[in-house]
């Protein structure tokens, strides 16, 4: 009996010794906290207090961010039921309300207008170019304008266009001048050209720098298709009478057309030189507009005193049911002609006199 006594005790000692020690701790750190608790079997670290204190903020910040998580979710979920559209019958909703802060644009881009000067030394060139540069700045963008002069630049056009403010392209015709017989035909040609190998998309419109533009024109011009005429005013070169030439209008259709030259009553049509515009693209795109051959489209100085601006319309349109009456009808002047040209009055080199005028009236002398 001792003997079975003996091995009991063994066996229960080797039990015991096998027995890990984490497992009394545990059961006694059950015993001494017996509140509830869930935690993942780990083993506890030695500074206890400082790693219970980090996981609770750790776990306040995952708090902290599911929280965040669940209000943006909501959010989303708000912004999709607001931004649905119900299939009611005679009932609009708009999908955009309540949806913050986002802002529509209703953008329409607008058409660029190629505006084509012509230009020469004369007295009055710099009161013309300014009055006219004026004028195009206050037009909205996109708008360029080509100035043409022959045979050469000038510093002073050159130096005019730098502070005018307005997009433009300063170009030289090197026609020989003593061989031409309508100088602003060959600048206005230089101007097509250059349009064409640049392949500018736009409205080309011929704006002599003489003649006098109101802001409504350039607004017009845009609502261009393929090509917009409407009637010029001018004055008589005894500056006796005022008179109108262009089209008579049905609306925007063109049914007729009204002058006051006995010269131009044979033309094919009666428009003025500055009272028509045109897409830029039936130059270098003709298969667009239906055109059956690719000749260049140009002015001529050879036809007949009158027939200039006829014969290139013809290039441009076939009949006037390709064309568009503009100007409420054809019902305002848009434009006019003051024919205030002073050609026989010279004007100094560079635009400045060079000596001081002569005092006529000199200043009193104070006693």
């Amino acid at each position: 009996r001792s003997l079975l006594h003996f091995l009991l005790c063994f066996v229960l000692g080797f039990l015991i010794g096998f027995t890990p020690f984490s497992m009394e701790n545990f059961s006694t750190n059950l015993a001494s906290k017996p509140q509830g608790f869930a935690v993942e079997l780990k083993s506890i670290p030695t500074n206890a207090e400082q790693d219970f204190s980090q996981v609770g903020n750790r776990g306040r910040t995952i708090e902290t961010i599911e929280m965040e998580r669940t209000k943006s979710m909501g959010l989303e979920v708000q912004q999709e039921k607001e931004a649905e559209v119900l299939d009611v019958p005679g009932k609009k909703i708009d999908p955009f309300v309540g949806l913050s802060p986002v802002k529509i644009l209703d953008f329409v881009p607008r058409k660029l207008l190629i505006v084509v000067t012509p230009t020469y030394n004369r007295a009055f060139q710099a009161f013309y170019l300014n009055r006219l540069a004026h004028t195009l700045k206050l037009v909205p963008p996109p708008l360029l304008w080509i100035v043409v002069e022959m045979p050469a630049q000038t510093m002073e056009t050159a130096e005019l266009l730098r502070k005018t403010g307005v997009m433009y392209r300063h170009l030289v015709c090197e026609k020989n001048v003593t061989d031409i017989k309508d100088r602003g035909t060959h600048q206005r040609n230089t101007a097509l050209a250059h349009i064409e190998q640049h392949q500018l998309d736009g409205i080309v419109y011929f704006a002599d720098d003489d003649n006098v533009y109101t802001l409504e024109l350039f607004e017009q011009l845009r609502k261009i298709r393929r090509f917009g005429t409407w009637p010029v005013g001018m004055l008589q070169h005894n500056k006796s009478n005022a008179i109108l030439e262009g089209p008579v209008c049905n609306g925007s259709q063109v049914i007729g057309w009204h002058t006051n030259e006995n010269s131009k009553r044979l033309c094919r049509f009666h428009v003025n030189n500055s009272g028509f515009a045109f897409n830029s693209t039936i130059l270098w795109d003709p298969q667009k507009w239906g055109r059956p051959t690719s000749e260049l489209i140009r002015q001529s100085d050879t036809d007949k005193d009158g027939l200039q601006d006829t014969k290139f319309i013809e290039q441009l349109v076939a009949d006037e049911r390709e064309m568009e009456g503009l100007a409420h009808g054809c019902s305002k002047a848009m434009v006019w002609h003051l024919h205030l040209e002073a050609s026989m009055i010279t004007y100094p080199s560079r635009w400045t006199v060079e000596n001081n005028l002569e005092a006529i009236v000199p200043l009193k002398k104070h006693k």
